[in-house]
């Protein structure tokens, strides 16, 4: 049996309770592994709920957070040392290591990184990654699009695995209401601006939901506030049970990026609901969306209203199956299941 760990962020437990797409996928990939056979151990937070066998003796940076408040600048990297010496006292017991957090497990790993996998969950198109993939060019990484693959050279380039969800977590909705939604940090990245002012310019109510980025809290005041009404509802952070609601009543999602997105995983979140998703073209958007199948693809406001117009005519239906053709955890476990097989006899 192969022996696979997977090492989660510390930044929130696995599953996250609201924001925190990383450790969702870490947590779906390890269940879905399991089902596969594989023998699976989480490396993640002390307040992660889960049946997987788990270690970590210490809380998540936002558990810290929520209890002391504001926590020293050197907190994460401190819970990262934590985590990455409980690794290295148990390294002989894993053929594969999975790491999904930031650059200093390379180090750590080092003859053993040939039989690791290293999953980047963020744009790799900036100084850290290039110094990063400069200095270990024998460390495997799996991007999430070809879209990110693209920015990764070429000698550590080890697949492209799409995202993948529990398939049973958000079912299909044929009754949407009226709104269209959107779900994501409120940052000039994600633009719920823009989603507001084509939701208003094509006469349908928008509910938004998601955190207020701490890296950029000015945004929501100035650029999304102003423009909150009867029409436009700001929800706050959303659970999986609150995203789900919004999703499966909206008539579509809004996605109205402004960067090089490297997955988008409330795209899929939307799609496993049969709800259509109109898309900014970025990054992975069209990788992901099918223009014309599961939403449509367009690069400006005035696109996007238009689309808006005829999205029922798309077929609910169809948005879910083409989900379960390309987006559960069963397929992601697969695709990694794949490489790791590959690295183990590499």
């Amino acid at each position: 049996m192969l022996r696979v760990a997977q090492v989660a962020p510390n930044i929130f437990p696995v599953p996250p309770l609201h924001h925190g797409g990383t450790e969702r996928i870490v947590h779906d990939l390890s269940g879905a592994l399991r089902g596969l056979g594989v023998d699976v151990t989480l490396f993640a937070s002390s307040d992660s709920v889960t049946d997987l066998p788990r270690i970590g003796d210490h809380p998540s940076l936002a558990a810290l957070e929520q209890r002391f408040g504001r926590v020293a600048p050197g907190v994460p990297a401190a819970l990262d040392a934590l985590q990455l010496e409980a690794l290295r006292l148990r390294l002989d017991d894993f053929d594969i290591v999975h790491a999904h957090g930031e650059f200093a497990h390379a180090a750590l790993l080092g003859p053993r990184r040939r039989h690791s996998l290293t999953t980047v969950h963020w744009r790799v198109d900036e100084l850290d990654r290039a110094l990063f993939f400069a200095g270990f060019p024998d460390l495997p990484v799996a991007a999430i699009s070809a879209a990110q693959e693209a920015g990764i050279p070429p000698a550590n380039r080890a697949g492209v695995v799409h995202h993948g969800l529990a398939a049973d977590r958000y079912p299909l909705s044929l009754a949407p209401a009226e709104h269209v939604a959107f779900v994501g940090r409120m940052t000039d990245q994600k633009r719920p601006d823009v989603a507001i002012r084509v939701a208003r310019a094509a006469g349908l109510p928008i509910r938004l939901g998601g955190t207020i980025d701490v890296g950029n809290p000015d945004y929501f005041e100035r650029r999304v506030r102003p423009l909150l009404g009867n029409d436009a509802a700001y929800l706050g952070p959303v659970d999986d049970a609150a995203k789900s609601d919004l999703l499966a009543g909206a008539r579509a999602l809004l996605f109205p990026i402004d960067w090089p997105e490297p997955f988008g995983l409330v795209m899929i979140e939307a799609m496993a609901h049969g709800t259509p998703v109109i898309a900014w073209n970025n990054g992975s958007v069209p990788e992901i969306v099918e223009d014309g199948v599961t939403g449509f693809v367009v690069a400006s406001e005035e696109e996007a209203v238009a689309a808006l117009a005829r999205i029922d005519r798309l077929d609910r239906r169809q948005v879910r199956r083409r989900f379960e053709a390309r987006f559960t955890a069963e397929r992601m476990a697969r695709d990694y299941l794949a490489i790791y097989q590959r690295l183990r006899a590499a």
